[in-house]
């Protein structure tokens, strides 16, 4: 094992590479102010509006753009894309994509000073649980991934899969869209957003090469309905849960389906050895865990004090817009 981690740390980055890692961070914060301002937003309209059981109803999808702390929230997590973005050209997937987690301290912290309502110690047991897991995760990524082209084959394979995903979750929204719950709304979003970010990276990429063809226009028209979809469940996410829980499935689901499929599909970490893949999946499902355990024990997500009633009270006491 020694040999190995010392063969590893041989084969690092390029300091360019790593450039990366600043970058993500900087997006996070935009990630974790911006989410703030919109849940802000989207519960400002439901509290005056009223809220369907089938999901965010396109009337107040329409009177969002009519609340400035939406709006405002919409162009920071607009900023947050650009820093992602930067960063994925700038260094692999499995190393910078998991680095959003920090917004999810950012965004605990914000949404207690906001709302009054503190974590209990259940809920900051489950942040640590959240920010230890991908923390974790980046450490043996920043060892073992590598950056490696995209090939056609690969990008086919993502485009298959990513069709399938959407099938699924189109049908179970339409189906089940009055029983859809925040921690459902959450791992949707994180889904379809872990296949965003490979297709940006991927996008990126063959733009920068000059490769022009159907599969780069592919992967955009996949990437933008992949993305629309997922905005989609956030807002519905925000109406019905926390911001800091939205965030949290966002920040570990998010990279760590982008991660897989840099593992599985694009082998970013074919040099690893067995130890690290299991460190791998073992981080990982820490993470995961943190997640449901934060929407189980959340103080805006208990029986006695519903979400829904919580947010609207905050929302039309609050001067922020």
């Amino acid at each position: 094992m020694g040999t190995e981690l010392m063969d590893a740390l041989d084969l690092s980055y390029q300091p360019s590479q790593l450039l990366g890692i600043p970058v993500a961070l900087v997006g996070a914060c935009f990630l974790s102010v911006g989410a703030q301002l919109q849940h802000h937003g989207v519960a400002k309209v439901e509290a005056n509006a009223g809220h369907g059981d089938g999901g965010m109803s396109l009337r107040n999808l329409g009177l969002l753009l009519a609340r400035p702390s939406w709006v405002i929230g919409t162009l920071l997590l607009g900023l947050a894309i650009v820093f992602q973005l930067v960063s994925l050209k700038l260094s692999p997937i499995i190393l910078v994509q998991p680095l959003g987690v920090v917004g999810l301290v950012i965004t605990s912290i914000l949404n207690a000073r906001v709302s009054g309502v503190k974590l209990n110690h259940q809920s900051v047991v489950a942040v640590i649980l959240c920010v230890s897991g991908v923390g974790a995760f980046v450490l043996l990524a920043a060892v073992f991934a590598r950056d490696e082209p995209v090939t056609s084959r690969a990008l086919v394979v993502i485009l298959i899969v990513l069709a399938v995903v959407l099938i699924v979750f189109g049908t179970l929204f339409w189906f089940l869209r009055h029983r859809f719950k925040a921690i459902i709304y959450v791992v949707g979003a994180g889904v379809l957003y872990g296949f965003v970010a490979t297709l940006a990276k991927v996008a990126i990429d063959r733009i920068s090469n000059q490769e022009w063809d159907w599969l780069l226009v592919a992967c955009i028209v996949a990437l933008l309905l992949a993305a629309v979809l997922g905005a989609y469940f956030v807002q519905n996410a925000y109406s019905s849960g926390p911001p800091d829980l939205v965030i949290a499935g966002l920040t570990v689901i998010d990279p760590l389906v982008a991660v897989t499929i840099g593992i599985v599909v694009l082998n970013e970490a074919a040099g690893a050895p067995w130890w690290a893949m299991l460190g791998f999946a073992a981080t990982g499902a820490v993470a995961i865990f943190g997640v449901f355990q934060l929407a189980k024990h959340h103080p805006q997500t208990s029986a006695d004090a519903p979400v829904a009633e919580r947010i609207a009270g905050v929302a039309k006491e609050s001067s922020l817009d």
